[in-house]
C-alpha cells in the first residue's frame, strides 16, 4: 500500500515551512534553504486541509505558550537515526545538550560524528528539537536550517523559561 502525503507551507518567524504529511501523520518540517530537504516530488499534493493541528501547535510554540508538541510523527529513517530522533524529544524546553550527551543518550558514547548527522537528517526539525544541540565546547554548530535560524530558537526558548521563572 502506498503512504498518501500531502504538504503546505506555512509563514513563521524564521521564514516559511514546509509541513509533510504521510497518513495523517507529520512526516517532515523543513526550512528555507533546509540542507537536506528532499525534492519537491517527495512532498505530495498541495493541501489546503489536514494540518490545522501541526499550525495551531506552531503558532502557540513560536508565541511561547507551547513548550512541547503532540501531533502525531511518522518519521523515515534508519534505525539509528530513529534513536537519535527519539533522544532528541527528551532534551527539555528551553535547555541544551552537546553531541557528545546525545551520543552517550542513545548508547553509543563514541559515536559522536554519527549521532550528529543523524541529528542532521531529522525531518522534523523544531517539532523533533535538534536546534538544542550544541558543541561541546558550547558553540552553535551545524543546523540544517542555517545557524541564524538555530540561534533565534535557542534565544526564544531561553527568553520563554526566563519569563516563567
Amino acid at each position: 500500500m502506498n503512504a498518501t502525503r500531502t504538504h503546505t507551507v506555512v509563514d513563521s518567524p524564521i521564514g516559511p515551512l514546509t509541513l509533510v504529511r504521510t497518513d495523517g501523520a507529520l512526516s517532515g518540517l523543513y526550512l528555507a534553504e533546509h540542507r537536506h530537504r528532499p525534492g519537491p516530488h517527495a512532498f505530495g499534493d498541495v493541501a489546503a486541509t489536514g494540518f490545522e493541528e501541526i499550525i495551531e501547535q506552531l503558532d502557540e510554540y513560536f508565541a511561547g505558550r507551547r513548550t512541547e508538541f503532540t501531533v502525531p510523527l511518522e518519521l523515515h529513517g534508519t534505525p539509528f537515526q530513529r534513536r537519535v530522533w527519539q533522544a532528541l524529544q527528551s532534551v527539555p524546553y528551553g535547555t541544551v545538550c552537546t553531541y557528545t550527551e546525545l551520543a552517550a543518550a542513545v548508547g553509543h558514547p563514541t559515536a559522536v560524528r554519527a549521532v550528529a548527522a543523524a541529528n542532521g537528517r531529522n525531518p522534523v526539525s523544531i517539532v523533533v528539537p535538534c536546534h538544542r544541540v550544541i558543541g561541546r565546547d558550547g558553540t552553535l554548530t551545524g543546523y540544517a536550517g542555517g545557524l541564524d535560524r538555530k540561534r533565534y530558537l535557542l534565544d526564544r526558548e531561553a527568553q520563554v523559561t526566563r519569563a516563567r521563572q
